[in-house]
């Protein structure tokens, strides 16, 4: 299992993982980050762990060389017989090593496109030119390619990077309903975003959204959680501090367990660009509070607008608070969102349903 990001391999897909485990597989993962800070965490789940070179986010094309020979070399060594991979840098190079290994059973996730696809100027359109070009020789390299949402599987139909046939979607990366539970309502309005302190996740409007709702009732809490990130789109350290100096924000930095934040808020607010499907917002969900999310790619499947939450426009801050202030007054509406959410996550979310769906795919009987 591949990543260009390690943390979100033992997070988001420990699950998938012991999974395959349970299965009678043995599971290596692969990621950027150091093996003596890893190897032994991984080595807890009966998982090996690699370290791998991937430059996240950059464009230089001898770094990217660099990845996909060190890739090469692994698989060539380690004869793997199903290679999964998502995000973007790892789903290209890990399709294309595998190839040349004769490693036929790739499966790509495609979770969330990103501002490259959506975003506009010449650099943009440039970038965006050579990942489509690099994503269809990926997905022409596998099996199947695993979607998150219709958004993002249409794209690629579109664009001529994969056909159709070879499209699988599933509904998100699932929750782990055993560790997150519902929990009883706080007394007062308390929001909450986590994510990583990027633009694209709406961090700004969220921020600006927070200082207008603070002027209408102090009382009023808004949480952050999240790191900060070395995305060109990240936001700074001085951007965010007189937010917290004005006590707008109560800011708490990267946590490795969110559940006590979401037991804290009331309601859970993600104004992102653009998702495959939100893994924070399905936990808000199974945790039972309502969501604020926008009507974008990846967000708009897990809200029915006025049923389990609200969906507002992308960057549009007014609508934003206007969704706000409804769930600060009327607690009974919250009340029956949050009810609702846990409902539709066990019918829908869980992430015994999701795996499953995967392992039927990739044939891990």
């Amino acid at each position: 299992m591949l990543s260009s990001h390690t943390s979100s391999l033992f997070w988001f897909r420990m699950d998938m993982m012991k999974d395959f485990i349970k299965k009678g597989h043995s599971v290596i993962a692969l990621g950027p980050e150091p093996e003596s800070i890893w190897s032994q965490k991984f080595n807890e789940y009966g998982i090996r762990y690699k370290q791998i070179y991937v430059e996240r986010n950059g464009i230089n094309p001898f770094n990217d060389l660099r990845t996909y020979r060190e890739l090469k070399k692994f698989m060539k060594k380690e004869k793997p017989d199903k290679v999964f991979t998502y995000q973007a840098k790892t789903v290209v190079y890990g399709s294309l090593a595998a190839k040349a290994n004769g490693i036929s059973e790739v499966y790509p996730l495609i979770a969330g496109l990103g501002s490259v696809f959506r975003g506009e100027g010449f650099k943009n359109r440039l970038v965006r030119a050579i990942m489509m070009t690099e994503y269809r020789l990926a997905c022409h390299a596998s099996k199947n390619v695993f979607f998150q949402n219709n958004d993002d599987k249409n794209e690629f139909i579109h664009n001529g990077l994969v056909k159709e046939d070879k499209t699988v979607i599933i509904n998100g990366s699932g929750v782990n309903l055993e560790k997150f539970k519902s929990e009883p309502l706080p007394d007062h309005p308390t929001f909450l975003f986590i994510g990583r302190l990027i633009r694209d996740k709406g961090v700004m409007e969220y921020l600006e959204a927070c200082k207008q709702i603070k002027l209408i009732d102090p009382k009023v809490r808004c949480l952050l959680v999240g790191p900060y990130d070395s995305n060109p789109s990240a936001l700074l350290p001085e951007e965010l501090q007189p937010f917290i100096e004005q006590g707008i924000i109560e800011y708490f930095g990267e946590q490795s367990d969110v559940r006590p934040y979401l037991r804290q808020c009331s309601t859970y607010v993600l104004p992102s660009y653009h998702e495959g499907t939100p893994k924070t917002v399905l936990e808000a969900m199974a945790v039972g509070r309502s969501i604020i999310t926008t009507n974008a790619p990846g967000c708009r499947e897990t809200v029915t607008d006025g049923y389990n939450g609200f969906l507002v426009p992308i960057k549009n801050i007014n609508c934003l608070v206007e969704k706000m202030k409804i769930l600060i007054v009327n607690k009974v509406l919250n009340e029956e969102m949050a009810q609702r959410n846990l409902e539709i996550v066990k019918e829908k979310y869980d992430v015994k349903l999701i795996n499953q769906s995967i392992m039927r795919t990739m044939e891990i009987l």
